[in-house]
């Protein structure tokens, strides 16, 4: 094969695609830092400065080679890109739904618990209004956000909600919640 194209397209590409891989690696190791996940970070960890390792010692021996560089750069952008897609689809973990409504919450409430979700509910006075309000909690898996975004959007769509991310938790929820929380907890 001629080495112009091992030297300005085979060798790039390379370098391209090992960074795409190592960069997204690296994003999964610090969701599961993020995690706790105390044996998945460090496999991650060991196979993305693997490939980087190669990667730079291929463009460490191909100095002159601009379109390594170039390669180099745009396998870490994309590298992110697809890390944080990645990440996305596997929505590791459980988060925490706050609910704030100003409406009557009773139907939200059966509505959350007829689905499955645990909630614990209290009235409280609106900051800037000061006008009575339901707050809502529930902790459920982010793979079940949209569910209860679903809900939450059909029985109160006025309703204020954040969700945040939670690290573990001890006890209360449901049985089918820890099941399903359970396969990635295993790397504690």
């Amino acid at each position: 094969m001629d080495s112009t194209i091992i030297d300005f397209v085979l060798l790039p590409l390379m370098i391209f695609f090992a960074r795409i891989i190592d960069v997204s690696l690296g994003t999964l190791r610090i969701v599961m830092i993020a995690k706790g996940q105390k044996r998945i970070a460090p496999i991650l960890g060991f196979f993305e400065v693997l490939i980087w390792l190669i990667a730079i010692g291929r463009i460490m021996q191909n100095l002159d080679n601009w379109i390594c560089y170039i390669a180099y750069a745009g396998g870490y952008a994309t590298g992110n890109y697809v890390g944080m897609l990645i990440e996305e689809k596997l929505a590791v973990g459980i988060v925490q739904l706050q609910i704030i409504t100003v409406n009557d919450s009773g139907q939200l409430i059966n509505a959350l618990k007829v689905a499955g979700y645990g909630i614990t509910h209290h009235n409280a006075l609106g900051g800037a209004s000061g006008n009575l309000v339901n707050v809502i909690y529930s902790v459920v898996l982010r793979t079940d956000v949209s569910k209860v975004v679903t809900i939450i959007e059909e029985y109160n769509p006025n309703a204020f909600y954040s969700i945040g991310d939670v690290r573990s938790v001890n006890k209360g929820l449901s049985t089918t919640i820890v099941d399903k929380y359970r396969w990635w907890r295993v790397g504690k």
